[in-house]
């Protein structure tokens, strides 16, 4: 990573404003590839931001888009942490005075399901515990806890706070294969008799509106991404002028329309925070189940009944973020990968990182699937014009 002071992404806020954030960028750009030193920082860090819904919701995602810009990997390593402290909140708000979970160390968001795997909670006279599989489970050996899914005896679905010290807690070794993410595999936890404390009601972690704001911060998340390859591009452009070759028009016409989308998309997260903080979307009703496809339930956040009429639903704007954001990141790393050509893939390692990590975890995006559902609500007359 370059030794130059890292810049933060701008939603709403000026630069002077985040002036405060470049100490933690540039300690985030000197510990890239190395996950136990960025969990350190996520924890130092992520437990003093804003939580999505409590009036700062931009400046949470400005801090996202901020470390992805940095190394997606990082914000990959933050964003669950950070959202796992704000379920734990939103837990504690639920059943008002009652503090859901000690919410020190480091912190996973577990949620996905997969074929052949089912965890499940059972109470009896040591309190409730889960036995069976868990897949998806991203960094598990080296995290202290994790918001965890469960199916429970009534037969429907409820998150629970558990420590992944225990004893009855193993993990298989991942198959990790990829060239993206390399830093952050994923595989199979498996649980016997694994105490935990539930947090919320069945259905609740998928019913809150939290669960689609969750859904936004990972679209911020890619958006970071983006802008990182976006700067690796205006630079490229930049280096190569100083040294006498002059960016022809079809190269200042990819970065003209890369500018373009991204203003429009971080733009667009701006208007959409402004409209959570102030209420207007806090309804939710229990999203779908989400397949093992990712190591994020929140890649999916569908509603399975809409509201009817021109009422605005989390789950409908959760739709068209992920969407915008994920179409807008998909368009730059073409642009961006069509104009600088193989040669700083094969050779300029941050820059071939930062490209096979964000095409790799805008993968979580459901695309046309998503635009189904939208388009259902949409049909249903949920929609602004």
């Amino acid at each position: 990573m370059s030794a130059s002071p890292q810049r933060p992404v701008r939603i709403i806020s000026t630069q002077s404003e985040l002036a405060w954030t470049v100490p933690l960028l540039d300690s985030v750009a000197s510990a890239a590839g190395d996950v136990p030193a960025l969990l350190s920082l996520a924890r130092e860090a992520g437990g003093n931001w804003p939580q999505p819904g409590g009036g700062h919701t931009a400046h949470l995602w400005e801090l996202l888009a901020s470390v992805s810009a940095v190394d997606v990997a990082a914000g990959r390593v933050f964003e669950p942490h950070v959202d796992a402290q704000a379920i734990l909140a939103q837990a504690g708000n639920y059943r008002a005075g009652h503090d859901p979970a000690d919410r020190a160390g480091a912190w996973g968001v577990f949620a996905a399901e997969g074929p052949g795997l089912r965890l499940e909670a059972k109470t009896g006279d040591a309190g409730i515990l889960l036995s069976g599989s868990k897949p998806w489970c991203s960094l598990a050996t080296l995290l202290d806890r994790a918001v965890i899914t469960a199916h429970t005896e009534t037969g429907g679905r409820a998150a629970f706070a558990v420590d992944l010290r225990h004893p009855g807690v193993t993990c298989d070794e991942p198959a990790w294969v990829a060239r993206g993410l390399r830093e952050i595999p994923s595989g199979t936890v498996h649980f016997s008799q694994v105490p935990a404390q539930q947090l919320g009601s069945d259905g609740w972690y998928f019913s809150r509106p939290g669960f689609a704001w969750g859904g936004m911060g990972v679209a911020a998340c890619w958006l970071g991404g983006a802008v990182g390859v976006a700067r690796d591009y205006k630079e490229a452009l930049t280096a190569a002028a100083r040294s006498g070759r002059e960016p022809d028009q079809i190269a200042l016409a990819a970065l003209g329309e890369t500018d373009r989308i991204l203003t429009a998309a971080l733009q667009y997260l701006a208007r959409t925070a402004t409209v959570i903080d102030d209420g207007g979307l806090s309804t939710g009703e229990e999203a779908p189940e989400t397949g093992g496809r990712s190591p994020e339930a929140r890649e999916n956040p569908r509603k399975s009944g809409a509201h009817t009429g021109t009422d605005r639903s989390v789950w409908s704007d959760a739709l068209r973020v992920r969407g915008t954001v994920a179409a807008a990141v998909e368009r730059v790393l073409s642009l961006v990968s069509q104009n600088r050509g193989p040669a700083p893939l094969a050779f300029d390692e941050p820059y071939a990182k930062r490209m096979a990590d964000l095409a790799l975890y805008v993968r979580q995006h459901h695309a046309m699937r998503d635009d189904a559902q939208l388009g259902k609500l949409t049909l249903k007359g949920e929609h602004l014009w």
